[in-house]
């Protein structure tokens, strides 16, 4: 393969684009720049001249150029990701905002690789093949960001799947992670496949992962929390040792510290598991209250975390102080909201539909224009 490569697609909005790609790439943006055409958002190239002939000129320029300078062009057989994704996001429920990613080096494409949170053919293909171009369409009000690329090895059809969720960090062989899934390239149909088949999966999957951080969270604080009480007794008259106070509030303030830390990946996750939990109407009604006071401890912790981040002064004292019985609470309970969150289920969203065809006239039937 060339160090430099020129692919060429057409798009609906800004007609012939090209994509620079290679280790040389420069050099192939160069070519383009002496063609006449013009560096657009993402890196994508489009010919400057709006004449037609003036176009067919430029690829002709262009051509020579990556001739001379030992730059491959190919023209691609399939129409442009960035309209494939908009016409996808457009048959999905909401509003879902669209990007091209060009993956000019072979370096940018490998960073893709930690923040990928897929099991399936995409993690694979991303790690295996040259990927120059993709799209991903984001969902501003879920946060859900689906990368797109064409489907290696087929003519038509795409390959979808996701980035790891902010929270999480990043995503490579985390066992939790969905499977990409396959798309027709037919928008409104791919989007069915997005809605009904993968979205689904995908939110199922983010469920079970914080359930896991959870879960994670408060046995870690769980155990210092015994070892605290076992010194606690320890230092009690007629216990085992013979420690003044002043050195066991420094413990217990210690212990309160480490258990904030761990705390806050409870704050990350546990809000949208509580959300979904469905108590009275569970198999466990009694949780209800549990619930109730699980979601109060949430909101005293939170607004510490808040004045926290905008600099508001807190005495190490009056943060245990607030901190302290919500992370109680939440060990007391631990159980409870445990088993809630895992006979819970993600919230169902908004499917695609697929527009209905016109309906047929009766033979003889003229159409009213």
């Amino acid at each position: 393969m060339a160090d430099a490569q020129i692919t060429l697609a057409y798009s609906r909005n800004t007609g012939v684009v090209a994509i620079a790609t290679g280790e040389q790439y420069k050099s192939a943006e160069g070519a383009l720049n002496d063609a006449g055409f013009r560096r657009g958002e993402a890196r994508v190239y489009r010919v400057a001249h709006a004449d037609e002939a003036a176009a067919r000129g430029a690829l002709a320029y262009l051509a020579q150029r990556a001739e001379a300078r030992g730059i491959q062009v190919k023209a691609s057989s399939r129409r442009f990701i960035g309209d494939a994704a908009q016409d996808i996001a457009r048959c999905l429920p909401g509003q879902w905002d669209t990007q091209v990613e060009i993956y000019s080096h072979p370096v940018w494409q490998e960073d893709l690789v930690p923040y990928l949170w897929d099991s399936g053919e995409l993690a694979r293909v991303v790690r295996t093949h040259r990927i120059p171009y993709a799209a991903t369409l984001t969902d501003p009000v879920s946060g859900t960001t689906l990368l797109l690329i064409e489907h290696l090895g087929h003519q038509l059809g795409y390959l979808v799947g996701a980035f790891a969720p902010e929270p999480f960090g990043e995503g490579f062989d985390d066992p939790y992670a969905p499977r990409s899934v396959t798309l027709p390239p037919f928008p409104g149909r791919a989007a069915q496949v997005i809605t009904q088949r993968y979205l689904p999966a995908y939110d199922r999957a983010v469920h079970e992962r914080r359930i896991s951080h959870v879960a994670e969270a408060l046995d870690l604080i769980q155990s210092e929390w015994d070892s605290w009480k076992q010194l606690r007794i320890a230092t009690e008259p007629g216990g085992a040792l013979g420690v003044e106070p002043p050195v066991f509030t420094t413990a217990a303030g210690g212990f309160l510290d480490n258990a904030w830390r761990e705390f806050l990946t409870v704050l990350d996750h546990a809000p949208a598991l509580l959300d979904q939990c469905r108590g009275a109407t569970s198999l466990w009604p009694q949780d209800a209250e549990v619930l109730d006071q699980l979601a109060a401890a949430l909101l005293t912790a939170q607004q510490v975390r808040e004045d926290l981040s905008r600099g508001v002064p807190l005495a190490r004292a009056e943060h245990h102080a607030q901190t302290g019985p919500a992370i109680e609470t939440w060990l007391v309970h631990s159980r409870r909201f445990l088993r809630q969150a895992r006979a819970a289920s993600p919230r169902p969203r908004p499917t695609a539909v697929l527009p209905q065809p016109p309906r047929r006239l009766p033979p003889g039937q003229a159409r009213h224009r």
